[in-house]
């Protein structure tokens, strides 16, 4: 047999490696759940939507519903055989909707039809009576009527009111954070199909697939090993698929049980964003006592935030909120008081950054006016109150007691500070201002630090499979998902330079709890260090094995054998990969293996909101340079800096990537992206024409992105650091650039709620009459 050397490029871990499905998305052969072929008479289901916001069912008629054309059959609460519950922590998100309605547009039935469109049409014949009951309708109504979907939660470290009592100066305010649609591109979808003995088989876009595994169980009342969940790959998550999707799924499963026929539901964009849960929106009221120089001594938040009619993952969400009180900043007195507010809205959820980013605004926001009071610069103000750099030093401890021991925040401002000219480009924008009446510009520098790891310590485990065939070729399988963001790229990386092969020798299997059970949800920005700890674990079993097998033929120490460039070499002596294993496989020797990762270090006691939660922190920085129209409120950026730690990379390209898309999306967040509902309930911002996400012309003109020379201080995955959140906070730099240019025209500390919508501005200009105001 003739082996000639591999002739696809090495690609090593830390190279530009392209999107593995980039070929397939540009070309459009990328197969989502949608594009599957159906099997033979499937069936599709729609839901029918409430049209209250809180009330009790008094009669569901859905005699025309049923007898429309195309139904097939109607299906509601009672014929659930199991829970109908669908909530991630608590029970009480209910899958369908039965006699009590709690939020505009909840399901309360299934309509299955021979397509789509019928199915739709069919679900909006429903004629329902209800005995409407009062509504409450945000998180400071929530909070004056004491309804929690969740007790209050309170976090200190020392006195804060004696310090607020001592400080020199003193500010109070409030200021709003509004929530955020995860607009997918892929919206939710499930298609469910039974097998022999009582299984059931579920394509499911999700972020966690053992979770539709676990709540379809329960909701047929089956056992877990009778429900598998398969998922290749989503079209965009953002945490929208973490828990959101077991509703879906859940549904779809109902009918395929309930009808013995392959049931696949596809929500319509309306409806998907309609049903689904949202950012969480907060409410952020604020006390701070400073000295001369800006300096913090002591800050208390209330921290209340809409969750919506259910607990959903609100809990950790808010919890994370208060753990990124601090950002970057040493606070020695503070005092969080968390209120997780019950409203009839949509069960608000996770979405990338998961309450970090709502903590963090709240600092900086704070940071911004001490600064604006003080008549200093905001940056100034902000590398006053950062963390220290000794790991051991006073000023290194957050105020949940987690030691701060890779502070690189200090360098990495004063790196980017400089590299973009910030101090001249501040003085020549303070020129401008004073010959510009109408147009202001503004620009702010505002770091971040965020924590990696679930915060429930239990979901920070991840289990693989690697498979070597006997011509070379690997197959690897693990619990992660791909949702765009190149978690599959970075573990074919991962598994080839294991092995010394190319990228194009290693193939991911879709993500299905049949290969790899027990999985955690694909969130936490955790995906790349849990799954790829954990293959490349299996991945060195292999490894060591065929070298166990390879070195002693040619008298050579198992450890002394070299992967490199698609050869196997042992004292001189290299032959193919594939020609190895092939060897390897005829003598018996075993070339597969599991690999199991648990994060190490962490503990936290959710009771005492006191621990490690995290196995490090991602620190970044940004610079932005805005424009406003104050007689419009219109904004332009002009130009974008940012630095940006992901220690060392395992793939430049899909970081960078990862960065820019969260600087937009959070951009989107803080400036145009405004969720508003009807008096009644009704969420009116439903689809794109009403709902304005980032176009690509709001793309700043000059937007420079660079990864800073780092490596992480723990044993992460090639000692890189998760990507995935981060990156969603830097433009609060744009946030508060467009403050800074309000500022140039009111001077003082204007109030400027997010997102910074045009009638935002002109509110904090003065030009609009505040909210709640009389016309």
């Amino acid at each position: 047999m003739k082996h000639e050397h591999p002739s696809s490029p090495i690609n090593k871990v830390g190279d530009d490696v392209p999107h593995e499905s980039a070929p397939l998305h540009v070309s459009g052969r990328a197969t989502y759940i949608d594009d599957l072929p159906e099997p033979a008479g499937t069936l599709h289901a729609a839901f029918g939507l409430a049209t209250v916001a809180h009330g009790r069912i008094r009669k569901l008629d859905l005699d025309d519903v049923r007898h429309a054309p195309g139904v097939v059959a109607v299906l509601t609460a009672a014929d659930i055989p199991g829970e109908n519950n669908c909530g991630p922590v608590l029970h009480d998100d209910p899958i369908l909707a039965d006699e009590l309605v709690q939020f505009y547009n909840q399901p309360i039935f299934i309509v299955v039809a021979r397509s789509h469109d019928a199915a739709r049409r069919a679900a909006r014949m429903a004629k329902v009576d209800y005995d409407v009951l009062p509504m409450i309708r945000d998180a400071a109504e929530a909070a004056s009527a004491g309804n929690f979907v969740l007790p209050p939660v309170n976090v200190a470290r020392g006195d804060a009111d004696a310090a607020l009592a001592r400080a020199p100066h003193r500010l109070r305010g409030n200021v709003l954070l509004g929530g955020q649609e995860h607009f997918y591109l892929e919206g939710q979808i499930a298609c469910a199909q039974l097998r022999e003995d009582d299984t059931m088989h579920v394509h499911t876009s999700t972020q966690h697939p053992t979770e539709m595994q676990q709540v379809v169980a329960h909701m047929l009342g089956w056992r877990q090993h009778q429900v598998t969940a398969e998922c290749r790959r989503m079209g965009g998550g953002f945490g929208g698929k973490e828990s959101q999707s077991a509703q879906i799924a859940c549904a779809a499963a109902l009918a395929a049980w309930k009808l013995q026929r392959p049931v696949k539901l596809r929500l319509d964009r309306d409806d998907d964003m309609a049903i689904t849960g949202k950012r969480h929106d907060f409410d952020i009221g604020y006390e701070v006592g400073f000295d001369d120089d800006g300096m913090i001594l002591g800050v208390k938040f209330d921290l209340a935030s809409r969750c919506g009619f259910s607990a959903d993952l609100s809990g950790p969400v808010n919890d994370r909120a208060i753990f990124h009180a601090d950002n970057c900043y040493y606070l020695d007195a503070i005092a969080v008081k968390s209120l997780r507010g019950k409203t009839n809205t949509v069960s608000n959820t996770a979405f990338r950054g998961f309450g970090g980013p709502q903590g963090m605004f709240a600092i900086e926001y704070v940071i911004d006016d001490i600064a604006r009071t003080l008549d200093l610069d905001p940056l100034l103000v902000r590398q006053r109150n950062f963390y220290g750099t000794d790991p051991t030093g006073p000023r290194n401890l957050t105020h949940y007691g987690m030691a701060i021991e890779d502070n690189v925040a200090p360098a990495l401002v004063a790196q980017l500070a400089r590299d973009c000219d910030y101090e001249a480009r501040r003085a020549a924008i303070a020129q401008f201002n004073e010959k510009s009446p109408v147009v202001k510009r503004g620009i702010a520098l505002t770091p971040l630090k965020f924590g990696i790891s679930f915060t429930a310590t239990l979901f920070n485990q991840a289990g693989a499979l690697v498979h070597v065939y006997a011509d070379g070729t690997v197959m690897v399988s693990h619990g992660g998902t791909e949702m765009g963001q190149g978690l599959y790229t970075k573990i074919r990386q991962i598994a080839a330079h294991e092995f010394g092969l190319p990228v194009s020798d290693v193939r991911l299997t879709p993500t299905d709890t049949s290969r790899v059970p027990n999985t955690s949800a694909t969130a936490a920005s955790s995906g790349t260090d849990l799954n790829g700890k954990a293959v490349q674990q299996a991945a060195q079993a292999v490894r060591e094995r065929i070298a166990a097998f390879f070195g002693p033929l040619h008298n050579v120490a198992p450890q002394d054998v070299v992967f490199a460039d698609g050869m196997v070499t042992a004292d001189g002596v290299s032959l193919p990969f594939g020609e190895v294993t092939a060897q390897a496989y005829r003598a018996r020797i075993q070339l597969w293996d599991s690999g199991f990762y648990a994060t190490p270090k962490i503990h936290y006691d959710a009771k005492t909101m006191k621990g490690r939660p995290f196995f490090y922190f991602a620190y970044g920085a940004s610079v932005s340079e805005v424009a406003i129209d104050t007689l419009t409120g219109e904004t332009k950026v002009l130009r974008v800096d940012v630095l940006h730690d992901v220690g060392k990379s395992i793939n430049p390209a899909v970081d960078i990537g990862q960065i820019e898309g969260g600087f937009i999306q959070g951009m989107g967040w803080l400036t145009s992206e405004e969720l508003w509902w009807r008096p009644d309930g009704k969420l009116m911002t439903h689809a794109p024409s009403t709902y304005k996400i980032p176009a690509a012309s709001d793309c700043p003109p000059v937007f420079n992105v660079k990864l800073y020379d780092n490596s992480n201080v723990e044993d992460s995955i090639h000692r890189s650091k998760a990507v995935g959140e981060p990156p969603l906070m830097l433009p609060f730099s744009v946030f508060f650039a467009i403050r800074d240019a309000v500022a140039a025209r009111t001077g003082g500390c204007p109030r400027l709620d997010a997102p910074a919508t045009p009638e935002a501005i002109l509110r904090a200009l003065g030009e609009l009459p505040a909210l709640g105001a009389a016309a």
